[in-house]
């Protein structure tokens, strides 16, 4: 079943993107899987299928899933890093939105609309073409514009819009009336998608937990993702602990650290700026209550990223080989952080998830080798 805040409960197969009393929805907590369960004749993250609520005969898929796991060395500690640039768009939000598509198109429905910064918009277009379901983007005017072409040229609509992220997330909610809202932070199974990548993680260790995932956040999918993954295999036995999740947001916006650090349950409003961190600048979290204690049950923390260290950082990333967008080299200098205050320890095993590639967000990366 499907559950809201309040506790209302909801049929798996109804087309439905949040609760009655307007909350976000999660499915209900599920008994894992054990490695007895993972299809390796898969070479996707379908390989996981049998940890999903139920099952999806005709999967709306375009490989997703798989992508390496790297040595880095940084500061001299030992990494792994999982470059999500690898999944088909070229960004984790594959993991979820193969998911999320194929729901939709198992419960028939043909159009629907997205909001997105970026990278959730491109990836929706493609698996909507590919699923045969009309799809309008929602985009701020300050999206990159490769992500914007991507998202056309796969045939979707794209629609800017003036003002900030929040601005775009707050029309699309309003045109939910007229037009199926699939939105990638709203949908309870784009969350069933990122919670994949846990199971990649864990067979990617050899069928263990590592002792930290470090990760980028703006609105916390990855996060809650991660969190239910490693929660459903604590669950079935298949892991002895639960990792702990290290986020990092940009300083310019960072509402997660704000309320993290002063202990509170959800985000407040704030005077936020732009950031180069396109993807992470999320001033209102829909799911802000549950990332926050996703975090704190882990054992985790959060890091705010001083907006003149994220393009060090993309450089410092791209003289290793790995191209990463600004949003998420910013776990870079949140490693040093996180080492600063003990919270990843010499001698862990600590996971860096590289949501998506700086072939994304090009002009980006040449406004900051212009000033450099």
């Amino acid at each position: 079943m499907l559950v809201d805040r309040a506790g209302r409960r909801y049929p798996l197969d109804e087309p439905r993107w949040r609760g009655d009393d307007g909350s976000p929805l999660l499915v209900e907590p599920l008994p894992g899987i054990t490695r007895d369960d993972v299809d390796g004749a898969v070479r996707s993250q379908w390989r996981y299928a049998a940890a999903l609520p139920y099952p999806l005969d005709r999967p709306v898929t375009l490989g997703e899933g798989c992508t390496p796991l790297l040595d880095l060395t940084l500061d001299g500690v030992p990494l792994a890093v999982k470059p999500e640039w690898f999944n088909p768009t070229a960004s984790f939000k594959d993991r979820g939105t193969t998911v999320m598509m194929s729901v939709l198109a198992a419960q028939g429905v043909t159009e629907m609309l997205e909001d997105s910064s970026g990278n959730g918009g491109s990836s929706v277009a493609a698996y909507a073409a590919a699923a045969g379901i009309r799809a309008t983007i929602l985009a701020p005017e300050s999206t990159s514009p490769a992500k914007i072409r991507q998202s056309r040229t796969h045939g979707a609509t794209v629609e800017l819009v003036p003002g900030s992220r929040q601005a775009t997330a707050d029309e699309a909610v309003r045109r939910s009336a007229s037009t199926y809202y699939a939105s990638h932070n709203w949908h309870p199974y784009f969350l069933q998608g990122t919670k994949l990548l846990a199971y990649e993680i864990w067979e990617d260790l050899g069928f263990r937990a590592p002792d930290a995932v470090v990760l980028p956040a703006g609105a916390g999918s990855l996060v809650l993702g991660c969190h239910l993954g490693f929660g459903e295999l604590l669950r079935s036995g298949a892991i002895g602990h639960r990792p702990r999740l290290l986020v990092a947001q940009p300083a310019h916006c960072s509402p997660l650290v704000a309320a993290f650090a002063a202990g509170a349950a959800t985000v407040a409003p704030g005077p936020w700026r732009p950031t180069v961190a396109e993807g992470t600048a999320i001033a209102m979290p829909v799911r802000d209550r549950e990332v926050l204690a996703a975090i704190r049950e882990s054992g985790g923390d959060l890091a705010a990223v001083a907006e003149a260290d994220i393009a060090p950082a993309t450089f410092e990333l791209a003289g290793r080989g790995l191209y990463a967008e600004p949003t998420s080299a910013i776990v870079v200098p949140a490693i040093r952080e996180f080492r600063r205050r003990g919270t990843l320890r010499a001698g862990e095993t600590a996971v860096v998830v590289l949501t998506g590639s700086a072939l994304k967000a090009g002009d980006a990366v040449g406004r900051l080798l212009d000033e450099r």
